[in-house]
């Protein structure tokens, strides 16, 4: 399982302990702030997408959604989100569990600027069950990211 995967990866850090295993869901951002009991705009969603026949990820705000012009003046081409049997493929998550962590090789991981806004947020562990609490500067460390973006609208306050 990947979740297994993921505390494995963490494991390494020492902070495999901190991963949290709900009862409930916690697939979709709505899900997972109730589960978390957090406002729905600091769960860290992991957006995968196809460029140049390779996956990436776009971690980005619960309350951001992908602006079409901008993704395209970043990436070079049309946002193409990969259907559930890709990311479970290509990325090595399932979709409801998709994160930065112990992906696939190959995997290239953004963080979108909508995050920047907060001191924690909380990204899935690779299941729809799951989540960690995380520091901006321990979620650029933690997903081995490659550069910050600006990809999205409906954030800014």
């Amino acid at each position: 399982m990947a979740i297994e995967a993921v505390k494995e990866y963490f494991s390494k850090y020492g902070i495999a302990d901190r991963v949290k295993e709900f009862d409930v869901s916690s697939a979709t951002v709505d899900l997972a702030a109730r589960a978390l009991g957090c406002e729905p705009c600091r769960i860290a969603k992991s957006l995968s997408f196809l460029v140049d026949n390779h996956a990436i990820l776009v971690v980005t705000a619960g309350d951001a959604k992908i602006d079409n012009a901008r993704y395209k003046a970043q990436f070079g081409t049309k946002a193409k989100m990969l259907t559930p049997e890709e990311a479970q493929t290509l990325v090595g998550h399932a979709v409801g569990g998709v994160c930065p962590f112990a992906v696939k090789e190959g995997v290239t991981v953004y963080l979108d600027n909508s995050l920047k806004r907060f001191s924690t947020v909380f990204p899935a562990c690779g299941s729809s069950n799951s989540a960690i609490e995380l520091t901006i500067e321990e979620l650029e460390k933690y997903s081995c990211f490659a550069s910050w973006v600006d990809v999205c609208k409906n954030w800014q306050s």
